[in-house]
């Protein structure tokens, strides 16, 4: 019996916001005081740190759950399967259901319910279930799927991740150029096929490094105290992520058996452009090799960071032949990685 992905799908909104979007806004610094240099300047230096070129929004009217239920359709789609059959939905978010304007997150019921409920799955037995893993969280659900898989405790599982990041973001924070929305789900199953995944790997760091990402207050000292945003200590995740997620990947990698030559693709979580390089480039060298072109797809610089979501939508793109330049083919070997809040680091191998 081996596990594969049967199914992919993602919904990528349609609301394209560019850089020039932000030209506008009053970025300023903590405790409030404005930027040294001009909005131009930021957005400049911003492109050339993260590649990050536009982003995509929801539409008022979405919600995560909404996102994450036209992924999910579609990857059942894509998998030819009844949903009636399926055992597990494990959904990976962060921030649960944030309505246009809000300042509360809804996450009752939780999102999977909703998700099972706008599927129509009539089955009690198909078990639907949050996850909150910070940006690794579809890779974490995947590796979850594959433990209740070989435990005999499901056939079939739907793993979703998806966000709307847009809603959560400080306007007066340049780091809010960062983030985007976005939806992904694959369906997990038992197979005869050939390959699946071949070894995981996951660790939490908290004992300094929990509070890297955090919710916090506007740097406009003028806005409601009690609303609070995502934030985070930058330098210190890409020196946290430098150093655990190549290491993370090796041990990984190490326990697959497979050859680091032989890795085809290495699907990483959309953070930050060179960060990823940096990360690829010290997970290669860890084997005394150099990346060969072309080894990690990238969607970061149209599609921004949408968190849960980057992962499975990058997947979702390539296997159906949608990012210039790149494929994949059966027989394969892919790595997984991811790293966020927590904070977490987590990878799988898969053979295609």
């Amino acid at each position: 019996m081996n596990i594969k992905i049967t199914g992919s799908g993602s919904y990528i909104p349609t609301r394209i916001v560019t850089n020039l979007e932000f030209a506008q806004h009053e970025f300023l610094g903590e405790g409030g005081k404005p930027l040294p240099y001009s909005n131009e300047e930021v957005a400049e230096k911003f492109k050339q740190i993260t590649g990050i070129e536009e982003r995509r929004y929801v539409d008022e009217d979405l919600l995560t759950s909404d996102i994450a239920y036209f992924a999910a359709q579609r990857a059942i789609d894509d998998a030819k399967i009844d949903p009636e059959t399926i055992d597990y939905i494990i959904f990976a978010h962060n921030f649960g259901n944030v309505k246009s304007g809000a300042i509360q997150t809804d996450i009752l019921p939780s999102l999977a319910s909703r998700v099972k409920h706008s599927l129509k799955i009539k089955n009690p037995k198909c078990v639907a279930y949050d996850i909150l893993f910070g940006c690794p969280g579809w890779v974490e659900g995947v590796i979850q799927a594959q433990a209740y898989i070989k435990a005999g405790m499901a056939k079939r599982c739907l793993v979703i991740g998806a966000e709307t990041l847009s809603r959560v973001v400080d306007p007066h924070d340049r780091d809010s150029m960062i983030y985007s929305d976005g939806a992904g789900a694959s369906i997990i199953e038992a197979t005869d096929d050939e390959g699946g995944i071949l070894a995981h790997e996951t660790a939490s760091f908290t004992h300094d490094e929990a509070y890297f990402l955090f919710f916090g207050n506007s740097y406009n000292v003028t806005h409601d105290p009690d609303v609070r945003y995502i934030k985070m200590y930058g330098r210190k995740i890409y020196e946290f992520a430098l150093t655990n997620v190549p290491l993370a990947m090796k041990d990984c990698l190490d326990k697959s058996g497979v050859a680091i030559e032989d890795v085809k693709k290495v699907l990483i979580h959309q953070a930050n452009e060179k960060m990823d390089e940096a990360i690829i480039h010290r997970f290669f060298k860890l084997h005394k090799k150099t990346p060969p072109e072309g080894v990690m797809p990238m969607s970061i610089h149209k599609l921004g960071n949408s968190s849960v979501a980057t992962v499975p939508t990058l997947y979702d793109l390539l296997i159906k032949g949608q990012l210039e330049n790149q494929e994949i083919q059966k027989g394969d070997i892919v790595m997984f990685a991811s790293v966020g809040a927590g904070m977490n680091v987590n990878a799988f191998v898969y053979k295609v």
